[in-house]
């Protein structure tokens, strides 16, 4: 004896059971909640030796001012690093003038009061080159749920309201498609007002010292969209 599997509901609506699909999307400006500075340091010597020991002691400079900001550094990383001769036209011949060095470092940071300040006192070392900052959110955060949440509620309410608008009611969820989320760089919550304030770390006030710049941090836009069908009950298509 055999038993009749159900019958797959057809992928399209009935007259019994219409369907309706509808987009649902949301888009929220949030505060960034990291903020990114690249860091290149520089060396120059007449030989290979003397470059080296300048990058190096260079180097260590600045990761000890990156790191005597303590928690409010999220990430220290250390890059690309490259040693190059710089050649010059001999007679005939090449020589070998000069080597340049050179050593990236990369730096999160999520206490921005401390960004400016920080930012300033890099670009005074020596040979030093900063750029940035780079604003994000981080992958998990919560304004990537939010916005998918959003998202859908506009799609059940755009389909609630189609079936009104027919003398229906929604009966039943058939598909929920996620179209995805994005945020434009690589980046929720900073403190109110959002603007970056300088504030004295270390010996950051010492006879001399860069003045800490005033940054605005930039907010982030962040998108969801959801494709929804829906059935609903039989339409009144009275007059």
């Amino acid at each position: 004896m055999t038993t009749d599997a159900p019958t797959p509901a057809p992928p399209y609506g009935t007259p019994d059971t219409p369907r309706v699909a509808v987009r649902g999307e949301a888009r929220l400006e949030v505060d960034p909640e990291i903020a990114r500075i690249g860091v290149t340091i520089g060396a120059r010597g007449t030989d290979r030796r003397t470059a080296l020991e300048d990058l190096t002691r260079r180097n260590a400079e600045a990761l000890a001012l990156i790191k005597s900001y303590g928690d409010a550094v999220e990430k220290l990383e250390t890059g690309a690093f490259s040693i190059s001769p710089e050649l010059t036209k001999h007679g005939r011949g090449e020589r070998i003038r000069a080597y340049h060095g050179r050593v990236h470092l990369t730096v999160e940071l999520t206490d921005f009061t401390a960004l400016g300040e920080l930012t300033t006192r890099l670009a005074d070392l020596d040979l030093a080159q900063v750029d940035g900052p780079w604003w994000a959110l981080r992958p998990d955060s919560p304004a990537h749920g939010e916005a998918r949440r959003q998202a859908v509620r506009e799609a059940v309410q755009r389909a609630r309201e189609y079936a009104e608008a027919l003398g229906a009611r929604l009966a039943a969820l058939v598909e929920l498609a996620d179209l995805g989320a994005e945020t434009p760089v690589d980046y929720a919550m900073t403190p109110a007002g959002g603007a970056l304030r300088s504030r004295s770390f270390g010996s950051a006030e010492a006879a001399g010292a860069a003045p800490a710049l005033d940054l605005e941090p930039q907010r982030q836009t962040v998108y969801a969209q959801v494709n929804a069908r829906f059935t609903m009950t039989p339409p009144d298509l009275g007059s």
